[in-house]
């Protein structure tokens, strides 16, 4: 009996192997398996982000009050508008990106360097600003109080608006030292100490009689009672969630458990509420920005071999293509990142 010999070619071009297997250049195609892999990544660490909010809902920080601050406008509310334009800085760097993996299909060399420029411009600002929303997310602005329990206590005027630490904590000249490795126990260590002690805020708070405590827990408008719209007015004004702002009488009896002050964000405590959401925001940007760092980093270099004539010598600018689907890829993630994290 005769052995029945197969080809490659006898089962199409699609399976015949070579340098273009399925039809798609090999370099192309390991971008594709990267990218799909990378999504998964990011989709895992979503679904985390998700599972925990929903489980700490209730003390969930509010994104409007946390994201709020905007270059050049110190003290103006402006929630969520630079994440926006940040945001828009990278979509339309997507935009250019595109334009410069056409001009290379009609083999337009000034006109690629041009928008693969304008990509790396964009990419730079979005890094840029993604480090400043750190700066302001790691020092805080108005600081709070960590009771023995976990909780996060905030302080508000009679307004309901947010007061820092700064314009009521008493000055007691208390003797306060930073444990070290050498002073600990067990070798164990500090963070820099707060500007004020836990008695300097207390004491305070005393002194001023027209300051409330609003607690981490998420007030919901629909489950107001008429008392609650008398003492906080402000909750009639808005179908927004609040934070639950107690009366004078049970501030004063919960500042009695406060254990820590807490200013700005970092692993360990925030003062903006629930910790998890410091870690998955410290995370889930940072990897993402770690993704923006490195294709702005391969732009430079496909840029530079634009400028060189490299691709117009090969009379092939598929390497801008191929960074391009990298870029077009941290672009999309960015949107999904952008409405789980600050939007929902």
């Amino acid at each position: 009996m005769g052995a029945t010999v197969t080809t490659a070619n006898s089962e199409g071009k699609t399976w015949g192997g070579g340098n273009e297997p399925m039809g798609i250049n090999y370099g192309k195609m390991m971008m594709w398996f990267f990218i799909v892999s990378d999504a998964l990544t990011f989709s895992g660490f979503l679904a985390a982000y998700g599972f925990s909010r929903y489980k700490f809902i209730e003390t969930w920080p509010l994104a409007d009050e946390v994201f709020n601050h905007f270059p050049f406008m110190h003290g103006v509310n402006a929630p969520m508008y630079y994440v926006a334009l940040m945001t828009f800085i990278l979509i339309f760097s997507s935009v250019t990106m595109v334009l410069a993996v056409d001009a290379g299909h009609q083999m337009k060399k000034q006109k690629v360097a041009i928008y693969m420029f304008l990509t790396i411009i964009g990419g730079g600002i979005f890094l840029g600003s993604q480090a400043w929303e750190w700066k302001n997310f790691i020092k805080g602005e108005y600081g709070a109080i960590e009771t023995k329990g976990g909780s996060i206590l905030q302080f508000v005027n009679a307004k309901g608006e947010r007061v820092k630490l700064e314009d009521f904590a008493a000055t007691l000249h208390e003797d306060r030292e930073q444990l070290t490795r050498n002073k600990g126990v067990w070798f164990s260590s500090e963070s820099s100490l707060p500007r004020y002690s836990v008695n300097e805020v207390v004491e305070g708070f005393k002194a001023h009689p027209d300051l409330l405590v609003r607690t981490e827990i998420i007030y919901h408008p629909t489950q107001a009672n008429l008392k609650d719209t008398r003492l906080h007015p402000e909750l009639n004004k808005s179908t927004h969630k609040h934070k639950t702002i107690l009366t004078r009488e049970e501030s004063i009896k919960r500042l009695a458990d406060a254990h820590y002050v807490v200013e700005g964000a970092n692993l360990i405590r925030n003062e903006y509420g629930q910790k998890l959401f410091a870690n998955f925001f410290f995370f889930i940007t940072g990897f993402h920005g770690f993704h923006v760092f490195t294709g702005v980093l391969i732009n430079v270099l496909i840029f530079l071999n634009v400028v060189l004539g490299t691709y117009e010598k090969r009379r092939s600018y598929e390497m801008v293509e191929k960074v391009g689907l990298y870029w077009h890829f941290v672009d999309l993630v960015w949107v999904f990142v952008f409405t789980f994290f600050y939007l929902v």
